[in-house]
């Protein structure tokens, strides 16, 4: 579709050729045709010609590609389409609007999937089963409003796509992909990972305020922003994400904000995360699957407690739409220069998405459950979330006096585009409570890392033992910049020569009860952990693996009254305040006052929780001293570190 003819929508509609529309900007609408090829793999994504040539894809990256992580889920068979883009076109929006059939689509027998009170029922067990057990810090269940759609599939998405174009606002993506056998149609809120120039960026997105009737206010909104679990819940995801960060990112990560995401019926709030990666975009893309606002934390665990609450597959709900864009590196554009083609990528979460297959529409919608959820109120968010896309292209009836507000004008004609938003985030007090939430993170992740000098411990090494929590990326970043060389070994994988030889041995947090001898994983970390005492070899010790240690000395463990998910406590670590995060399920307990348990000082609250543990040659920390929530995190850790790597008295 090159060349100075623009395309007819209708035409391409008629043609039964695939195609796709997005909308990035409100100026202009890509059109995007081409060959689909599905595929099996992230890394069979065809980014090159057979002529050698490099080509630009549009990917659909269902769910179920979890599996190349070695992830649970319901294999559904949902293919990872590649639309292989021929030809591409911008249209200006105006002129798309005016192409685009406007002519409301009927829904045939509409309604949820699950039931209100069967969902409130399923919120219920996965508090008390899964985070009351330790099993992680919060989960993502979904559920679909269902309907029967008897209009041509090609002409609903046009007529869809034209509806979030005039009446959503605030997306990072607006699109309408129609391939053979299937439509998806959204307005995603959420950039999951995106790759330019060797930048990394995700936005983590978490929050749901549902505007009131007659629309949002900065008191409404106020009253939002204060909330603690939604405050804790954005925290937690930005951890989750910064994990991946760490994973792919030679820097970590550093992260920006807080922002609100500002749409036509909700208000999030947000976070953008940064860092520079060399990395294949396929493979930033399999490490960076997916996000933790749609599926929880610690993300492997969470994708099993999905596979046990959710009966059916969730074909690309919670995926991403790739794009994967030729570029040549800067080397490559001097005079003289050399450098092979890449790519840059764009690949927004799908969500608040419309799929339509063999005439029935399917919009999954879901509600971050964490330790102090409402289960009615998290069924209010799923039908806040289904009506904001459902009223978006005209399925059900808009609030118009919400448009209206939102929109900054005093009236709004149902059939006109949007007027410029009002911004909330210019409100003086919203803006300060915005900001104020960064008063409570470490400024280790806010701030540019390093200053370049050799850390305290250069020239020596550590062996990271993750047990199923990839937080261990994020320490193992903190601890790289103490000055170690770090290498990470999965529980599964790490041998017992590995063990004996590593100079600093650090086992890691993970999901489940520590007492339980019945799982592999828990079973393994118990021998590590006793390997590595019984050799009298420095050891550093983290969350599950301090209870493991714990334990080694006779500490009893037990599960706490209300779970610490996502918590930040000041606790006193051996003479020293900090403020730490906590996530954990279950607790080291002795009587209350016991300062010491066999060779091992103790450090624990007034009810006796052990939070950190002390002796010759090992340490250890209840808390998280990776996670965003600990403002002492980078102190407090090259405190133990210093602490295990101390001689062992002969």
């Amino acid at each position: 579709m090159s060349g100075p003819a623009s395309p007819s929508l209708p035409d391409l509609a008629a043609s039964g050729l695939p195609f796709a529309l997005i909308a990035r900007d409100d100026r202009t609408v890509e059109v995007l045709t081409g060959d689909v090829v599905d595929v099996d793999l992230l890394a069979d994504i065809p980014l090159t010609g057979a002529s050698g040539a490099p080509n630009e894809v549009l990917a659909l990256v269902p769910f179920r590609q979890v599996r190349e992580r070695g992830f649970e889920c319901h294999d559904d068979g949902a293919p990872l389409r590649c639309l292989i883009v021929q030809d591409r076109a911008s249209l200006p929006r105006d002129e798309a609007l005016a192409q685009l059939p406007t002519a409301a689509v009927a829904l045939e027998n509409p309604g949820f999937d699950i039931a209100d009170e069967e969902y409130a029922q399923i919120v219920r067990r996965v508090i008390a089963d899964e985070i009351g057990r330790g099993e992680g810090a919060n989960f993502v269940i979904r559920r679909d409003f269902t309907a029967g759609v008897s209009t041509d599939a090609a002409t609903a998405a046009l007529t869809w796509f034209r509806a979030l174009l005039e009446h959503e606002r605030g997306a990072y993506w607006t699109f309408a992909v129609v391939t053979p056998g299937h439509v998806a149609v959204g307005a995603s809120p959420e950039a999951h990972v995106s790759a330019r120039d060797g930048v990394v960026t995700m936005n983590p997105i978490s929050g749901t305020f549902r505007h009131p009737a007659g629309g949002a206010t900065p008191e409404t909104l106020s009253e939002f922003l204060r909330s603690t679990k939604e405050t804790e819940e954005l925290f937690m995801v930005v951890d989750e994400e910064l994990k991946m960060m760490s994973a792919v990112c030679s820097d970590g990560g550093r992260i920006t904000g807080p922002h609100l995401k500002e749409m036509s019926r909700l208000t999030h709030t947000e976070y953008v995360l940064r860092g520079r990666s060399r990395l294949d975009p396929r493979d930033i893309l399999r490490e960076t699957m997916f996000a933790p606002t749609v599926t929880g934390s610690p993300m492997q665990n969470a994708c099993t407690v999905i596979t046990r609450h959710e009966t059916t597959p969730r074909g690309y709900y919670s995926g991403v739409a790739a794009l994967f864009t030729p570029r040549v590196p800067r080397q490559a554009q001097q005079p003289g220069g050399a450098g092979e083609a890449t790519h840059d990528l764009d690949a927004p979460i799908l969500i608040r998405t419309a799929y339509l297959q063999d005439g029935r529409l399917r919009v999954p919608v879901g509600a971050t459950l964490v330790r102090h959820s409402d289960p009615y109120g998290e069924v209010g968010e799923t039908h806040g979330k289904a009506a904001g896309v459902l009223g978006a292209i005209g399925a059900v009836p808009r609030d118009i006096e919400a448009e209206s507000t939102a929109a900054g004008s005093e009236v709004i004609d149902e059939d006109a585009p949007a007027a410029a938003p009002r911004r909330l985030a210019d409100d003086p007090a919203i803006a300060d409570l915005l900001a104020s939430r960064n008063g409570r993170l470490a400024e280790f992740w806010l701030n540019p890392q390093g200053s370049g000098e050799p850390g305290p411990f250069e020239g020596r090494s550590a062996l990271v033992v993750d047990a199923e929590d990839r937080f261990t990326t994020m320490l193992a970043h903190q601890l790289r910049h103490l000055g170690l060389e770090v290498e990470i070994s999965p529980w599964s994988e790490v041998t017992d020569a590995q063990i004996d030889a590593a100079e600093l041995l650090v086992t890691g947090p993970g999901p489940g009860d520590p007492r339980d001898v019945s799982s592999p994983r828990i079973r393994r970390m118990r021998e590590v952990v006793a390997r590595r005492r019984a050799a009298g070899r420095p050891l550093l010790a983290v969350c599950l693996s301090h209870q493991i240690l714990a334990d080694t000395f006779g500490i009893d463990l037990a599960p706490l009254d209300a779970p610490h998910q996502g918590l930040q406590k000041s606790v006193d670590v051996f003479g020293v305040p900090a403020s730490i995060g906590f996530y954990n399920t279950f607790t080291a307990r002795v009587p209350a006052g016991t300062t010491r348990a066999g060779e091992a000082e103790v450090a624990a609250d007034a009810a006796g929780d052990v939070y950190a543990l002390r002796g010759p040659g090992f340490a250890s920390v209840q808390g998280h001293l990776e996670s965003i929530l600990s403002r002492d995190g980078m102190t407090t850790l090259q405190r133990l570190v210093e602490q295990a790597l101390s001689p062992v008295p002969a």
